[in-house]
């Protein structure tokens, strides 16, 4: 059994700030966040899709 696409999407927005998408098991939210930069976004983006997964760092 194939496990769905998890990922996470950055797009700058209207107002120039960033946000992220995230897909998680095949299914897409709705975007988050008003990040002041592109890799602001990413890392928060990253951390939640970590955190769904269950990944935690040690």
């Amino acid at each position: 059994m194939t496990q769905a696409t998890s990922n996470v999407t950055v797009a700058k927005q209207r107002d120039g700030k960033w946000s992220f998408t995230l897909t998680f098991r095949g299914v897409t939210h709705p975007a988050s966040g008003k990040f002041s930069s592109q890799l602001q976004a990413q890392a928060a983006g990253m951390a939640t899709l970590n955190a769904l997964q269950g990944n935690r760092q040690a």
